[in-house]
């Protein structure tokens, strides 16, 4: 009974709505809540309490051990706090597709928010308890869970977006980040949670976007790829589709669906490793692991983390450094070259910063993860993300940590090193990514073949075509 379904899907439908229906706009909401929302969000609302976090450090190791603190020690705690998010960032990306293998796509995004809700606890009771190593706990947990959302998040996404609009809901990625951001420096300020006795309540705050997710995630479905390709549930396939592209338009995507089935020919999802090994996905695999490096070393980093000093040796007042913090996030550099003479230069120094962080978004920030599942077919899609994502943490934690000797060094003229490395990023894409927008997985596979196989792409592609008809023979024989 199930097959008559598909019996339209022989014809095809060449009729797309131009814009997503409510079913896929709610589900990038749903999805990218307790996603890249939850990573902007954690990324930014550390940078507001620090002052007081550093009292609260310092009075704890004074009540347990009857002495100041030393602030060397005080500098390396502080340094710990900060930057073991990145460290949980990357065991988080590292787990992320086995988890959405094992669990789904769907159910690893729900699991994912109960480590959240476990990191605010343990953040919110580190200073009525005194233990500043629930704090460092705390904050290695939220890393963790920004690492597998940013790893599942566009997984999920990129496979239930129709192929004519996966760039539109690509953005739903970058959105959510930067609006992550953007209300963690608001919810940071002074006038509502910036004050020092609501600093405990600021860090624990990330349990209401996990709230949010396990309360609206649900009512949606489960990736249609991986229900047929991973479990065979065909049924659940078709119905979930419906629900996404509408009962007159899901035809064509289930076609695309079933002949990634048919070309994988029940090859079971691969290990990271195994794709380095993979001559089918070289070069994808080197497209991602350059583009991830170009987004994470672009300089965008260096902003978010330091935006506090950059303003300051431009010039801007102390008094208004919060408030004009607020602009990375809402637009989310070319440079910050500064320390000129002229009253008005500072303030063109943070528009470049501004006019940096809104390319950034309109392009690498927004693109770069869904790409991700464009490049690769569904057996080699979760590891990919899980190398993608090991990449980007690492990448991220470099920048913290060299970008303070990178001013000392090139003083104002910093970031020349990211303008360089932009270029070269730049021609790596011009030369080798060919263009993804309205093609299937199966076509996009098709173009990195020349490049994978050379000569032999041809022969390949011709078998893949001739077992393709064979399929959709059986098909209409069976029906």
């Amino acid at each position: 009974m199930l097959r008559m379904e598909y019996q339209p899907l022989l014809r095809g439908s060449n009729t797309h709505s131009k814009f997503p229906s409510w079913t896929l706009f709610l589900t990038v909401c749903a999805v990218g809540i307790g996603g890249t929302f939850q990573y902007g969000y954690n990324v930014s609302i550390i940078n507001a309490p620090t002052q007081h976090i550093h009292k609260f450090l310092n009075e704890t190791w004074a009540s347990r051990y009857h002495k100041e603190l030393n602030p060397d020690l005080l500098t390396f705690l502080w340094s710990v706090i900060a930057s073991i998010f990145s460290l949980g960032g990357l065991c988080g990306a590292l787990i992320g597709g086995s988890m959405a293998i094992r669990l789904g796509r769907k159910g690893a995004l729900l699991m994912n928010n109960f480590i959240a809700i476990l990191a605010s606890i343990l953040m919110g009771i580190s200073f009525p308890t005194g233990l500043f190593e629930l704090l460092i706990a705390g904050r290695f947990l939220i890393g963790i869970n920004s690492g597998i959302g940013l790893c599942v998040q566009p997984l999920y996404l990129g496979e239930v977006a129709p192929k004519h609009l996966r760039g539109a809901m690509a953005m739903g990625t970058s959105i959510f980040l930067t609006g992550g951001i953007l209300t963690g420096q608001i919810i940071g300020l002074r006038e509502l949670l910036g004050e020092e006795k609501f600093w405990p309540l600021l860090l624990s705050s990330s349990c209401f976007p996990a709230f949010a997710q396990l309360l609206f995630l649900p009512w949606f479905p489960e990736s249609p790829r991986y229900l047929l390709i991973d479990r065979g549930d065909e049924l659940s396939c078709a119905k979930a589709l419906k629900r996404f592209h509408g009962s007159s338009e899901y035809q064509s995507e289930m076609e695309d669906i079933q002949r990634e089935c048919f070309a994988l020919d029940g090859e079971k999802p691969k290990k990271p490793w195994q794709l380095f090994t993979d001559c089918g996905v070289r070069w994808q695999l080197i497209t991602v692991i350059v583009l991830t490096m170009g987004q994470q070393l672009s300089g965008i980093n260096a902003i978010y983390f330091y935006a506090t000093y950059i303003f300051e040796q431009a010039g801007i007042s102390a008094e208004k450094i919060p408030y004009v913090t607020l602009g990375t996030g809402a637009c989310e550099c070319l440079t910050a070259l500064t320390c000129e003479l002229y009253s008005w230069v500072p303030y063109v120094s943070m528009t470049s910063i501004f006019a940096f962080i809104l390319s950034f978004g309109l392009g690498p920030g927004g693109i770069t993860n869904t790409l991700t599942a464009e490049l690769f077919i569904q057996s080699s899609r979760p590891a990919a993300y899980m190398i993608g994502g090991t990449v980007s943490w690492i990448s991220f934690f470099t920048v913290g940590m060299l970008f303070p000797f990178i001013v000392n060094g090139l003083k104002q003229y910093c970031f020349l090193v990211f303008l360089l490395e932009c270029a070269l990023v730049a021609v790596f894409i011009f030369l080798v990514l060919p263009e993804t927008k309205k093609k299937s997985f199966l076509e996009i596979k098709k173009e990195f073949n020349k490049l994978n196989f050379g000569r032999n792409a041809k022969q390949k592609e011709t078998k893949l075509y001739e077992r393709r008809q064979l399929h959709d023979e059986f098909l209409k024989n069976e029906m």
